[in-house]
């Protein structure tokens, strides 16, 4: 945690451990296990986490609900747009869906989908290159999901640091953020600019 917030990096929630299915606990149990993250990660941290990503990205139907309860502004177990959305919970409260990738993500491509290091890195450019090309119409949400226990091994860094360095060419075009500066940008626009606002 110290380097972390040496680094300033977005510390979102993610469960106790990876091994429990948040989308199969009944409600008060999954309540606990947000209030238990929450309490965990404010105590190291000095504040709360304001976004949340679910352990196996499993939700229940009242995830959204018990998050916005809890004081969580966003969420990013949802991967139905490349855009933000918001979506309105049960006490009214309305809590925002941030775009996480569940293609361009380490872990289903190296491990489900046995790709290489340069087949991964050939998503990357490809899916940067495509959505560049895409928001021209409007603004998209492109995300990386890394772990550095898979990716970090040096054949699949090289590969990983050329798909980077592609996308850091055109860094101009681009606002190279954090999904809480996405959150935090999104909170701010007028009604009726991001869908589930209205």
């Amino acid at each position: 945690m110290a380097a972390a917030l040496t680094h300033r990096y977005d510390i979102i929630a993610h469960g106790r451990t990876n091994s429990e299915r948040q989308g199969t606990l009944d409600e008060t149990a999954e309540k606990r296990l947000i209030s238990e993250t929450t309490e965990i990660i404010g105590a190291a941290e000095g504040k709360p986490p304001k976004g949340w990503l679910g352990p196996w990205i499993s939700e229940s139907r009242v995830t959204p609900d018990l998050l916005a309860e809890a004081g969580y502004s966003y969420l990013l177990d949802w991967g139905i747009d490349d855009q933000p959305i918001w979506f309105r919970t049960r006490g009214g409260k309305r809590i925002l869906s941030v775009p996480y990738p569940q293609e361009i993500n380490d872990i289903p491509a190296i491990v489900a989908r046995r790709s290489t290091g340069t087949q991964f890195s050939e998503m990357i450019v490809d899916q940067f290159d495509e959505m560049l090309a895409q928001s021209k119409s409007g603004p998209l949400v492109m995300g990386i999901a890394l772990h550095p226990y898979l990716v970090g091994y040096p054949y699949r860094l090289r590969e990983l640091r050329r798909a980077l360095d592609h996308i850091n060419k055109r860094n101009k075009l681009l606002w190279l953020t954090t999904c809480g500066a996405i959150a935090d940008y999104v909170a701010k626009l007028p009604s009726g600019t991001v869908p589930g606002d209205s």
